[in-house]
């Protein structure tokens, strides 16, 4: 039970989560981080059970860094979300599934990216996204907010939004905002 959020902007991309962890009706944390730096150009939001999610964005981040030595530049943000899909489809497909769903976010060489993925390997670009058990009200505010020139800022002030109008009405979601920001200026070029 969760609220991320993911915005992709003219000038970079934003994610925002909520800082609840709960166990059934039980509030398990106050203070949890939902939003995972991959590196400088990249996050994810995790939702769903954190253990799983965590082990997901560490594999994906130890691949990440492999990649980019092996051939010399780094995945790119399709690549990185098709990466946490197919392990994602794999442990389903062992009977051992991941029980988490994830906004990757990132910028590269060809621009902001923002990608969802679920537990069943399935990967979709999104200008905007949510998910968790607050997403049918975040949703209220991004489709409402959301048009394709938002300047980063204007995308932070809607992503804070939208995981405050959730947190109001969803038990699984509160206890503060989390929000980062990836501007388009730092990605990487490849050279060859």
């Amino acid at each position: 039970m969760t609220t991320i959020v993911g915005i992709n902007c003219r000038d970079g991309v934003v994610l925002s989560s909520d800082k609840r962890a709960s166990k059934g009706f039980f509030i398990g944390s106050k203070e949890t981080q939902k939003i995972l730096p991959v590196d400088e150009t990249l996050a994810v939001a995790i939702a769903g059970q954190v253990s799983d999610a965590e082990y997901l964005v560490n594999a994906v981040r130890a691949e990440r860094k492999l990649v980019t030595l092996q051939r010399g530049f780094p995945l790119s943000v399709k690549e990185t979300s098709k990466l946490i899909a197919n392990i994602a489809y794999n442990g389903m497909k062992s009977y051992q599934p991941y029980f988490a769903e994830f906004i990757v976010a990132g910028v590269d060489s060809t621009g902001p990216h923002v990608f969802i993925s679920d537990m069943s390997g399935a990967v979709s670009p999104e200008e905007y996204v949510s998910t968790g058990s607050g997403s049918p009200i975040a949703y209220g505010v991004l489709e409402s907010s959301y048009h394709k020139d938002l300047s980063i800022e204007d995308a932070k002030t809607i992503a804070t939004s939208a995981v405050k109008a959730a947190m109001e009405r969803d038990p699984g979601s509160g206890n503060g905002i989390d929000v980062v920001a990836i501007p388009a200026t730092i990605a990487p070029t490849i050279v060859n």
